[in-house]
């Protein structure tokens, strides 16, 4: 077992960068973090699960996990990494790069799997991808963070959030500035919540179907999370993209809560 002279500890560079997405996050909009990491979680091993609305996303994400004393790695596109400055900043900062459409995608959830063992916080998107669904609902996961789950005997912890549509579009960089704009006048509330730990005990890796059946059970509670935080909003959102397409070919079918 690892002590915790042998985990994974945050580099400066990304733990100065969650406080300056608070900065970016407070300057933008207001923030409400609610529920929080048990405390045994904290600093790993432990996979947290977003739903995905918004190019804004990390900010927001990286700002509320700032707020409760956690530093995630996260699993990020492989044209973040290939950006000359950010890339580098991606990489000294231990984020895991995924290489989407490739033959290198599997190696993404060895070094996810590999990155949890040594006792990180891994940020995942079961999704796979900004969620197209027309109203905004967590979409059918990939079956990514469950498998990961299971390699590695980590919890799950589902973190729901909503608001951060209003900040950036879409199509970002496209339309970026007057959306910044637009938020800078109006402050839209990006709220963020962290769910209590999904129960994937009645599920047996071995089985077949284990993978798809734990997936629904993660993007189950991202949306039973995620439902009071946009209480006046419940069919569509109040603020519309028109950039943004809408896809029902991956609509998820939730269990009752």
């Amino acid at each position: 077992m690892d002590t915790p002279t042998d985990r994974w500890r945050p580099p400066l560079i990304w733990r100065g960068a969650q406080l300056l997405a608070r900065a970016a996050v407070a300057a933008l909009a207001r923030l409400e973090v609610t529920g929080d990491v048990p405390d045994r979680l904290r600093r790993g091993p432990l996979i947290l699960a977003a739903n995905h609305l918004s190019p804004f996303d990390p900010v927001v994400l990286a700002a509320a996990c700032q707020a409760r004393g956690v530093s995630p790695r996260i699993m990020a596109t492989g044209g973040l990494f290939r950006a000359p400055l950010l890339g580098a900043a991606m990489r000294r900062a231990g984020h895991i790069r995924v290489d989407r459409g490739t033959a290198a995608v599997h190696r993404a959830l060895d070094d996810a799997a590999t990155a949890v063992a040594d006792g990180s916080v891994v940020l995942v998107y079961p999704e796979g991808r900004i969620g197209l669904d027309p109203g905004m609902w967590p979409e059918r996961g990939k079956t990514g963070a469950a498998r990961l789950a299971f390699a590695c005997g980590a919890a799950v912890v589902p973190v729901a959030q909503w608001g951060s549509h209003e900040v950036l579009p879409y199509r970002a960089p496209r339309g970026a500035l007057r959306a910044v704009a637009r938020a800078v006048r109006r402050r839209p509330v990006l709220r963020v919540h962290f769910g209590d730990p999904v129960d994937l005990t009645d599920v047996d890796p071995a089985a077949p179907g284990a993978a798809r059946s734990a997936t629904d059970a993660i993007v189950d509670a991202l949306t039973d999370a995620l439902v009071p935080l946009r209480p006046d909003e419940p069919d569509r959102p109040r603020h519309v993209d028109p950039g943004r397409p809408s896809d029902t070919s991956r609509q998820h079918r939730r269990r009752p809560a």
